[in-house]
């Protein structure tokens, strides 16, 4: 199974005790992947469609657990796609009804019971319950991208006032939360890895978070050595350029005007870098006599390739 189906494997094992959390996450299940009927009769029927056997499970168990109610579920196979689908079904009014009262998708007050907001502020009061709440969204609605190759986590909204209210719950628990619209969809998502971390933490996927830290960690790990070797190698190739330049400028020097012509000091210098081209400027400095520090060394090379490059300007004539 891919890492997001595993993830939504976890979750739907999650059982709240709390009535109230229970209500909020089957809110959340019956807002995104739920269906209300109504007929000619005001009848209400109530169906919750999903093509992930997990969380079929999960609102199946929900219903039965929070109100008592045994809903009938069917299946359905697609031969051409490979792909299995789950309808949950509550066909009693009086069962359907008690549900759709109890998380706030009908009006009790009102004559008809006419639909109100897909997610009340009366459902997601408490703290818990707004974990309960995401952790249904993503059960009905979100995916997650393999850690190993990206951090991205969504939730796919049908309308953009669903997509806000799922970014300001998000936002509740220090989430920096973004929507983009995706043809005629919204997404709420996240782009990094330690909120993404932090998201499975407040849905209690603790056995996902947990296998996602390790991804981060070793990641972390096999950045920190590239850049290491980035910059080791970078160094290298800095020191064996400029060695490979003093090595010319000295040659050159030798060949045209003689070391003989160089000050004291430069000329010991040169001819310790002729006899000695792989040696490190500290290296150089120790072989002197007396020794040299590192930037003293440097100074004299940098000397010895002004005086080159005068020489060159002079084509070839004395100092």
């Amino acid at each position: 199974m891919s890492f997001s189906a595993n993830v939504k494997e976890e979750l739907s094992n999650q059982q709240n005790q709390a009535r109230h959390c229970q209500i909020a996450e089957l809110a959340a299940l019956i807002g995104f992947c739920g269906i209300i009927t109504v007929n000619s009769r005001s009848r209400y029927g109530l169906k919750i469609h999903t093509e992930n056997k997990a969380v079929a499970r999960k609102v199946f168990t929900l219903i039965e657990k929070t109100f008592n109610i045994e809903a009938g579920i069917s299946i359905r196979r697609n031969m051409e796609k490979h792909s299995t689908s789950y309808s949950i079904v509550v066909k009693a009014h009086e069962d359907a009804l008690r549900i759709l009262q109890a998380v706030k998708l009908v009006d009790e007050s009102r004559d008809g019971f006419e639909e109100i907001e897909v997610m009340s502020p009366i459902v997601t009061q408490q703290t818990c319950c707004k974990r309960a709440f995401l952790r249904g969204a993503f059960l009905a609605a979100g995916s997650m991208s393999d850690p190993k190759k990206s951090y991205h986590f969504e939730i796919v909204c049908s309308a953009r006032k669903m997509a806000v209210r799922i970014q300001e719950l998000m936002c509740s628990f220090m989430m920096d939360a973004k929507i983009v619209q995706r043809k005629k969809v919204y997404v709420v998502y996240l782009k990094e890895g330690a909120q993404i971390v932090d998201m499975l933490n407040i849905m209690e996927a603790h056995i996902s978070l947990m296998e996602l830290e390790n991804v981060r960690i070793l990641k972390e790990m096999r950045n920190t050595v590239n850049r290491k070797v980035n910059c080791e190698t970078a160094n290298i190739n800095k020191t064996v350029s400029a060695a490979v330049k003093q090595l010319e400028d000295i040659t050159y020097l030798r060949d045209k005007v003689g070391l003989e012509k160089l000050p004291e000091g430069l000329e010991d210098m040169a001819l310790m870098r002729l006899s000695h081209p792989d040696a490190t400027l500290k290296e150089l400095g120790e072989l002197l006599s007396p020794p040299v520090g590192k930037s003293g060394v440097n100074h004299r090379l940098r000397k010895i390739g002004e005086l080159a490059d005068k020489v060159r300007q002079n084509q070839g004539g004395l100092l």
